[in-house]
Parts: C-alpha cells; sequence; structure tokens
C-alpha cells in the first residue's frame, strides 16, 4: 500500500496570506502546506480523500493521473473546493459520474455547490459528473476494505477511515478534522501498520486535535507509526518533530508513505 500526503495544512494554508511569521518565510520546504488530502493506492486500486483547493496543482505535482474512489470525509471548504478539478478523471471516465461516498452532511454541502455537477454523466464533455452516496460502515471492494467511523468535528461529524489491503493485510487509518476519538474508532484503527491523524498545533481548539491531544490519542491505538495532519503555522516541521515521541511525526506536502 502507498499513501501520498497531497496536503498537510490548515483551511488558512501555509504560508498564510500577509504573514511574516519564522514558519510562514520559512525555507523548509516542509512547511509549505496545501490544504489537507491523501491519495492511497491499495493493490492498484486509487481512492482520493478529500478534494482541496489546490486538487488540481496537487495532481499534478505528486503524478496522481488516475482515480477509482472518491471519499469526502466531511462538507468544510476546505475538503471539497477542489472537487471541480475532479472534471479531468470523469473526462477520462468518457463523461462517466464518480461516486462520491460522503455523510448526510457532505452530500447537502456538494448538492448546494455543485448543483451543475450532480448526474450519471457530464452534461458537456469535460464537465463533472458526480453521484451522490453514503459511505458505509464497510466498504469492500476486490483490493480490500475500506472501514469508516464518526468522528466529532465541532457542530458536525467527519469520516474516519480505515484501509485494509487484500493480498498484504496491511492496515492504514486515516483520521482528520476532529477534535477527539471514540471508542468505536480506537478499537477500529487500534493496532494498524500506519497512520496519519489530525494534530492542528500546539494550542487547544474547539474542533480540532491539539498536537499533545493526538499524541495521546495516537498511544491509545498503538500504531506502527503516526503522521500529524492539518498543521497551521504555529508548527515548525523541524523544531517540532524534534521533540515528539518515538515512532510520531509530523506529514509534510509530497510525503510518501509505504505499507
Amino acid at each position: 500500500m502507498e499513501v501520498i500526503i497531497l496536503g498537510s495544512g490548515t483551511s488558512q494554508g501555509v504560508p498564510m496570506i500577509g504573514c511574516r511569521c519564522a514558519v510562514c518565510t520559512s525555507a523548509d520546504p516542509r512547511n509549505k502546506r496545501t490544504r489537507t488530502s491523501v491519495h492511497v493506492v491499495m493493490d492498484g486500486l486509487h481512492i482520493q480523500v478529500d478534494a482541496a483547493p489546490e486538487l488540481r496543482i496537487q495532481c499534478v505535482r505528486e503524478g496522481v493521473e488516475r482515480l477509482d474512489v472518491f471519499i469526502l470525509t466531511h462538507g468544510h471548504s476546505d475538503h471539497l473546493t477542489g472537487m471541480d478539478d475532479l472534471r479531468r478523471f470523469c473526462d477520462m471516465r468518457d463523461g462517466g459520474a464518480l461516486t462520491v461516498h460522503t455523510t448526510p452532511e457532505g452530500a447537502e454541502r456538494v448538492r448546494a455547490i455543485y448543483p451543475y455537477a450532480i448526474a450519471d454523466r457530464a452534461e458537456i464533455r469535460g464537465y463533472p459528473a458526480f453521484r451522490l452516496r453514503e459511505m458505509p460502515a464497510l466498504m469492500e471492494l476486490p483490493q480490500g476494505t475500506i472501514a469508516s467511523t464518526l468522528l466529532p468535528h465541532g457542530s458536525t461529524q467527519t469520516l474516519g477511515l480505515v484501509f485494509t489491503e487484500r493480498s498484504t493485510g496491511r492496515r492504514f487509518a486515516y483520521y482528520t478534522d476532529c477534535k477527539s476519538l471514540t471508542e468505536e474508532s480506537i478499537e477500529l484503527a487500534k493496532g494498524a501498520d500506519a497512520m496519519v491523524l489530525d494534530g492542528l498545533r500546539p494550542l487547544p481548539h474547539p474542533s480540532h486535535m491539539s498536537i499533545g491531544e493526538a499524541v495521546e490519542s495516537a498511544a491509545r491505538i498503538g500504531a506502527g507509526r503516526v503522521w500529524l495532519t492539518h498543521l497551521t503555522h504555529l508548527t515548525d516541521h523541524a523544531a517540532t518533530e524534534a521533540g515528539l515521541p518515538k515512532g510520531i511525526y509530523l506529514a509534510h506536502d509530497g510525503l510518501r508513505i509505504y505499507i
């Protein structure tokens, strides 16, 4: 299994507009963060999770040229406003719709923002087309399974995902944008080979886990390796990662994780 971190930044991105702090002006490329999304390749199946505003740039930069399954974790703008750029993948299907697996809240937001794309086929060749489906608790595919669970994220809920590759049995958990983990989500991800987990910033936040809270949650899950994502400009990559416990790291744009 291969995991490509397309984006590791918060909703404002890093550097932020008009900010001259040490992280926003850093020469370390790991401190340059586009909005959070991930691409998972499981036994050759290409799964895209979320569509950040920079999706087109992310895909071109990382050589993502195929998409078989699309999952939207929730309906916040930093995770879905790149969906219009999924039109290229619809075009590769001869205009056929991409199925969007998401929550009811996510589906409502997609309908509101992309009414022109809700169809089984693109209205005009080159346009996007989306077929909305609620993400099941367990998606079974020839290449493996994707289990989902709901995580608290402020006034809404977001999808936590656990991928299990059929040929290897390797497991990868992806829990972004959450304030805490439920007991169900901990059991689902327990002992995963690798995990990417929300760890917004050193300071507490009402709808995201802080870095300290993420470290505590990671200890309960016991994944082999853990990367924190959705990082703000309050987190310098090198300095923060040096202070993390063994086996916990910071994600960065372009990171490739082989499991």
